[in-house]
């Protein structure tokens, strides 16, 4: 039964970044998140100052496959040698190496180009989805969710969440005050990687449930020793 909870409820979360981001994504190709778009742009850009451009700059920073790639290797260490989470370092790597290839994907198959109304860095590739929303959403999402099956404390878990939303958030707000990247860009990139993380953490907390109870089952123990 907490077999079937796990599952369905992750599959259900799932289900809907999944149709978020198809409803996305059908809109971009129609053309139908122009004005939604240029409106964001300008409400963000209107509030361009070197503080700003900055905090926006190191935010895109964070976000970078460099940085990224850091913290993974970090927080793969910690998993691996201090915690000796072995399913858990698993899971981290399918999430991470998985939205990557899934972000290229998309991106040659919608071959958006990127904004050109002001942009104060430069930018190569492909647009949609984003590939800094992607990877935040990826990398903060699957720690916040490791991290939180360690933690019991209210306190903890809502610094947890906050720290994760406002990294997600503010990666994303960067790519949008920076010029390179479309709102409904970021969108679709945060609703691709909330797939992606919903799915294969249903599936880890399927099979972690489903071990449990077959290493529980006496049955199984019996046959095991004849």
């Amino acid at each position: 039964m907490l077999y079937y909870h796990y599952w369905s409820g992750g599959f259900r979360r799932f289900i809907w970044f999944l149709l978020g981001f198809i409803l996305i994504a059908v809109l971009v190709k129609l053309g139908g998140t122009a004005g939604f778009d240029r409106a964001v742009i300008h409400m963000v850009q209107s509030m361009e100052s070197p503080p700003l451009t900055a905090l926006a700059k190191s935010l895109s920073l964070v976000g970078s496959s460099k940085l990224a790639i850091g913290i993974s290797l970090l927080t793969m260490a910690i998993l691996f040698f201090a915690l000796k989470h072995r399913m858990e370092l698993a899971l981290f790597l399918w999430v991470g190496i998985g939205s990557q290839l899934l972000n290229t994907l998309l991106k040659l198959w919608f071959h958006r180009e990127r904004p050109t109304i002001h942009r104060l860095i430069e930018q190569a590739g492909y647009s949609f989805p984003s590939g800094h929303s992607m990877a935040a959403f990826s990398l903060y999402g699957v720690i916040a969710y490791l991290l939180w099956r360690h933690m019991r404390n209210r306190r903890e878990r809502l610094v947890l969440i906050l720290f994760t939303v406002l990294m997600t958030g503010g990666i994303g707000w960067s790519r949008i005050y920076l010029g390179v990247h479309y709102p409904s860009d970021v969108i679709g990139g945060y609703a691709a990687s909330g797939a992606w993380l919903m799915l294969s953490a249903a599936c880890f907390e399927a099979y972690r449930n489903f071990r449990e109870r077959r290493g529980a089952d006496p049955h199984r123990k019996k046959d095991a020793r004849k």
